[in-house]
C-alpha cells in the first residue's frame, strides 16, 4: 500500500494521529474514535502498513499447525455460535485421547503447532486434558501446545471446584505451552449479557491470561466484532487489551475475528462490509503498540480478505489448519486447510516474503 502525503491525512482528520505515529507516541481512546470515524478506511489502512512495516518489513509469518476441536458440547449457549450442541443432541461429539492422537497422526504434518479448543463440557474433569497434552507431548516433544481458551480454564477450575491458578499449572506440568485468544467476543458487560451471558465475564478472561503470563505462558488474544458492538466498544476492547499487555507483557499475537452471520441465532441488520473488517485490522495494529503480531485469521476472512489485510497492519497468516470445525460451522466458504505451498504462494502474491514460525513467532 503506497503511503500518502501529510496534506492527505490532513484533509482525512488524521494529521495529529500521523503526527504521533511518526513520532512513535501511544494513541489515546479518541484517537481509536477518530480513526473508525474516517471517511477514508484506505487511509487508515496506510497508515497501520506503515507502522506493521517499522515492525516487520515485508515480512509475513506463517506456521505449519493443526487445529483439534475435542468436543462441541458445551453449556454456555452463547447466541451467535453454531458450533455448540446440548449433551445427548445429535450431532454432539466427544474425542478420547486416542481419537486426537489418531488425527494428529493421520494430517502427516509434523506439526510445529497444535491448536486445541472444544466447548464447555459439564462433565470432562481435568484428568481428561492432562492425559491429552501428555500424550501428545509423547508423541511430539517438540511441538507448541496451544490449548483451551480463557473461558475452557474457568470452566475447567468450576468443574474441579479449584482455582483457575491450580487449572493453569497443572496443565502445564502436562505439557501446556500457551493459550489461544478465544473466548474474549466483545468485553463490554452489556454487549456480552447479550451474545454470551452464561460465559467467563470480561474481567474473569482478563484474570486468567493474566495468570497465565505470570506462570511464564503465552497466549493470544482476540476480538469478535461486527455483531451488535459499537465502535466504543471496539475502542474501549482494544485499549483493555493493551491495559492487560502492560501489566503481563504475555500477548504474542492479536487475532480480530469477523462475526460470521449465516448460521447464527444472533440477526444484524447490517453485515460487515469488507473495507470495515480491514478498518477494524488496521485499527488494531495502531492502538495494539505493545503486541508485536497481528493475525489475518484466512480461516475467517476468506484467503483473498485475509491477502488484503497484511497490507491493513497485519503480518501473520496463520497456517496449514488441516481442520477447523467452529468457524466452519458459522457459515466460513474458506478451505479447512491449506498446505505449506498454498500459503507461501498466497503471501507471494501480495507482495510480502513468507516466513516460517513456530508457535512462539520464533523464525524457523
Amino acid at each position: 500500500m503506497r503511503l500518502f502525503k501529510n496534506t492527505y491525512y490532513e484533509n482525512m482528520g488524521l494529521a495529529t494521529i500521523k503526527k504521533k505515529i511518526d513520532n512513535g507516541e501511544r494513541l489515546s481512546f479518541e484517537d481509536g474514535i477518530t480513526l473508525f470515524e474516517c471517511p477514508e478506511p484506505l487511509a487508515v489502512g496506510a497508515l497501520a502498513h506503515q507502522v506493521r512495516t517499522q515492525m516487520h518489513g515485508d515480512t509475513a509469518f506463517y506456521v505449519v499447525n493443526q487445529h483439534v476441536n475435542y468436543t462441541n458440547v458445551c453449556v454456555n449457549g452463547c447466541i451467535f455460535c453454531a458450533y455448540q450442541r446440548e449433551e445427548g443432541q445429535d450431532g454432539g461429539f466427544v474425542l478420547s485421547t486416542d481419537d486426537v492422537i489418531a488425527k494428529i497422526d493421520a494430517a502427516a504434518l509434523t506439526p510445529s503447532e497444535i491448536h486445541i479448543v472444544g466447548g464447555c463440557h459439564p462433565r470432562l474433569g481435568l484428568a481428561y486434558f492432562e492425559a491429552m497434552l501428555t500424550a501428545i507431548k509423547t508423541r511430539l516433544p517438540n511441538v507448541v501446545l496451544k490449548c483451551f481458551t480463557a473461558v475452557e480454564i474457568a470452566h475447567f477450575a468450576e468443574v474441579e471446584g479449584v482455582s483457575t491458578l491450580e487449572v493453569l499449572t497443572r496443565l502445564k506440568a502436562a505439557g501446556l505451552d500457551m493459550l489461544p485468544g478465544g473466548g474474549a467476543e466483545i468485553f463490554a458487560p452489556a454487549i456480552r449479557q447479550q451474545i454470551c451471558a452464561r460465559k467467563a465475564t470480561a474481567k474473569e478472561w482478563l484474570a486468567v491470561h493474566e495468570q497465565a503470563h505470570g506462570l511464564g505462558l503465552k497466549s493470544n488474544c482476540t476480538m469478535l466484532f461486527g455483531h451488535i458492538e459499537s465502535i466504543e466498544d471496539r475502542v474501549d476492547h482494544l485499549i483493555q487489551l493493551r491495559e492487560s499487555q502492560d501489566r503481563g507483557g504475555g500477548y504474542t499475537c492479536f487475532i480480530p475475528l469477523p462475526f460470521l452471520t449465516e448460521n447464527s441465532q444472533l440477526t444484524i441488520g447490517n453485515p460487515l462490509t469488507g473495507l470495515e473488517e480491514l478498518r477494524t485490522i488496521a485499527v488494531s495494529r495502531l492502538l495494539l503498540d505493545n503486541i508485536p503480531h497481528i493475525k489475518a485469521y484466512w480461516v475467517m476472512l476468506g484467503v483473498k480478505q485475509a491477502q488484503a489485510a497484511l497490507k491493513f497492519g497485519a503480518d501473520d497468516f496463520d497456517g496449514t489448519v488441516v481442520e477447523e470445525k467452529i468457524g466452519h460451522e458459522a457459515g466460513a466458504t474458506s478451505e479447512q486447510g491449506m498446505t505449506r505451498t498454498e500459503l507461501m504462494e498466497m503471501i507471494r502474491g501480495c507482495g510480502c516474503t513468507p516466513v516460517e514460525r513456530d508457535g512462539f513467532f520464533n523464525k524457523l
